[in-house]
This record gives structure tokens, sequence and C-alpha cells, in this order.
């Protein structure tokens, strides 16, 4: 059973920088790729950014140029830099789990989810 547990979120004025993390345990071989998805109150969970075992990422258009995700396969860690933040960043983030080989960042293709953290974003 695959487990994640994010780290890293908290508050920051808008323009500065946080860094997230999701420890990944359990057989993740049928899980290919591995993603952020994030969910403000009264809204609905949107995907962020994605990454494949091959290394393919992809991004919502929102944060391209601004957001980074990466992988460590060998620590089984999943991270994202997040850089410029705006206020409308401002949401509980979600690690997650796929088995689709090639990225993607639609909520519905995404199995396993972590408890989420939380990143205020302030003006």
């Amino acid at each position: 059973q695959v487990q994640l547990v994010e780290s890293g979120g908290g508050s920051v004025l808008a323009g500065g920088s946080l860094s997230l993390s999701c420890s990944v345990s359990g057989d993740t071989d049928d899980f290919k790729t591995m993603g952020w998805l994030r969910q403000a109150p009264g809204k609905a969970r949107e995907g962020v950014a994605a990454i494949d075992r091959n290394g393919r990422t992809m991004y919502a258009d929102s944060v391209k140029g601004r957001f980074t995700v990466s992988q460590d396969n060998a620590k089984k860690t999943l991270s994202m830099q997040m850089n410029d933040l705006e206020p409308d960043d401002s949401a509980t983030y979600y690690c997650a789990a796929g088995r689709w080989s090639v990225a993607s960042i639609y909520p519905s293709f995404y199995e396993v989810w972590g408890q989420g953290t939380r990143v205020t974003v302030s003006s």
C-alpha cells in the first residue's frame, strides 16, 4: 500500500517562495506518475504539476514559469519549488500518485492521495 506524506507548507507574502516535499512509502511499482494538486476553500480540486517516471513534466498554465516539480526516485521523494507566489496560490496542496505512464494534472487520474499541506499567500 502506497502512503504519501506532505510537508513544507506555510504562510508567505506575495512574491515569496516555498518548497513542498512528499515522502513516498510502500510499493510504488504500479504508480508511474506523481503529481501536486491543490484545493482552495469553496473551489474544486485542481492539478498543479506532475512528473512521470521518465522525468516528463506537466504544469497548469497558472503556475508555468513559477513552480518546478522534481522527484528523487532513490529517496522516494517528490518535491515542488514554488516561486513568485500569488494570493491565488493559497490552498491545501496534495501529493498524489497515479498509474498512467505519462504525466497528467487531471485530478481524476490519481488514485492515492496524501493528507495535504496548507499554503497561505498574503498580499
